[in-house]
């Protein structure tokens, strides 16, 4: 019996492991050729950082990256925004009329083709233009798109912390006096802080890398970082494509990092503060 666990275990193990070689190992190989001085590809000649040098007179790169950052951002922020309460509607709210639909229409852009939903904002875009003069393709309508995809995965991280969340606090604080909002604001939010912080992040990263909408949604001058790798790629890898992706690796990690540091401690207060309030009864 304790070989066979023995066995087990060993297997369960290699085969994480080999998961995590075939998820990690080509993003440590990228990493380590942007530092590469030849600009053939998987040819090693020396360390060098010269292709990170050439990125600060690369402009284009520069452009896409800042575009890129900056959409990421706002979609992160939005897409938190609207998914929160798209996800406290759904989970709190069982019976309202066309709530059916509205499930629907939130659940839609994860299964649905991002190449249809880039075409059908592109064809509702160009209506708009033609009708009223606005939006112009650029950050705004990029914006837009990753904003409807984002809310639709920030409502589903959302929406699986409010599942789990005991509505007794709720109801306590409404026999205490307080108000819907006041509930909300003071009793829900701080209670789900950490899905929260999870799906500020997924969106952030969603939106970052995202090819297909922004390659629907931008226009002349608004290309994205994605885009501009994915078109140079087209030509030949181009060694500051490396160094930009590793600096976004680096960008990404620093972010989940940081979010998992603030979601640990935000976890050790609310355990503070239930300990506390145990304490006290």
């Amino acid at each position: 019996m304790n070989g066979q666990s023995f066995l087990q275990r060993w297997f369960g193990r290699g085969w994480l492991s080999l998961g995590y070689v075939f998820l990690y190992l080509p993003i440590v190989v990228l990493v380590v050729f942007s530092f590469n001085s030849s600009r053939q590809d998987m040819v090693w000649s020396g360390f060098s950082t010269q292709w990170y040098a050439a990125l600060m007179n690369d402009t284009e790169i520069i452009s896409g990256f800042g575009l890129s950052l900056r959409i990421a951002v706002l979609t992160a922020f939005a897409s938190v925004t609207l998914g929160t309460f798209a996800a406290f509607v759904l989970n709190r709210y069982q019976r309202f009329h066309g709530r059916t639909l509205f499930s629907g229409m939130v659940s839609a852009p994860l299964v649905m083709p991002e190449v249809i939903i880039g075409l059908s904002l592109l064809l509702m875009l160009v209506l708009a233009q033609k009708t009223f003069g606005v939006p112009e393709r650029g950050l705004l309508t990029i914006w837009l798109g990753h904003t409807l995809l984002g809310m639709a995965y920030a409502t589903v991280v959302v929406q699986s912390r409010l599942q789990e969340m005991s509505k007794s606090l709720e109801e306590a604080a409404m026999d205490l006096g307080c108000k819907p909002y006041q509930v909300f604001f003071l009793v829900t939010l701080p209670n789900i802080t950490q899905a929260l912080g999870s799906a500020w992040l997924l969106t952030f990263t969603l939106s970052l890398d995202d090819v297909v909408l922004s390659a629907f949604l931008s226009g002349p001058g608004s290309s994205t970082m994605p885009i501009v790798i994915f078109s140079r790629a087209r030509l030949g890898l181009d060694p500051r494509v490396n160094a930009v992706a590793a600096l976004t690796i680096l960008v990404v990690s620093v972010a989940v990092v940081a979010s998992s540091l603030w979601m640990a401690r935000m976890e050790r207060q609310r355990q503070k503060q239930v300990a506390a309030a145990a304490k006290s009864e």
